[in-house]
């Protein structure tokens, strides 16, 4: 489960953020795309007077970012040792001997292989290494 976190709208209360947060714990999102909110121009938040100052939305966005930062590296976590099936879409730009590909849950999944075998191929990947935003693994062959 993925969502969109935008911190310091004009009028945000401490209580507004708590509630983000709380929510934040609640669910433990896979990901979460942040941001703080600036003003555009000719939109009617911009001229509103109750904008929240710089330091208050950097504060919040770090807070934020540090909770989906652990969140994250928690999901992955649990799949260290499992074998999931992973779609493979495309090289590792990084690692060219390796492939990318993603789980059903729409993890990110490396391991070596050759792409032009592999691409649009459904494998089986024992998961060995996980990090905050990817997993990386050796393909399992068919017995």
């Amino acid at each position: 489960i993925t969502a969109d976190v935008i911190v310091g709208f004009p009028g945000e209360t401490d209580d507004d953020f708590r509630d983000t947060l709380t929510l934040m714990e609640e669910v433990k999102f896979d990901s979460v795309n942040t941001a703080a909110y600036s003003p555009r121009p000719n939109t009617p938040a911009a001229e509103w007077t109750n904008q929240l100052s710089e330091e208050v939305k950097t504060n919040r966005l770090g807070q934020v970012n540090r909770l989906n930062l652990k969140h994250a590296a928690e999901r992955r976590a649990r799949m260290m040792g499992r074998t999931v099936e992973v779609l493979i879409e495309e090289r590792n730009i990084k690692v060219p001997t390796q492939v990318m590909g993603r789980t059903r849950h729409g993890y990110i999944v490396y391991c070596d292989g050759d792409i032009d075998e592999l691409r649009g191929e459904t494998v089986q990947i024992e998961i060995d290494e996980c990090y905050t935003y990817y997993l990386s693994g050796s393909m399992v062959l068919a017995p």
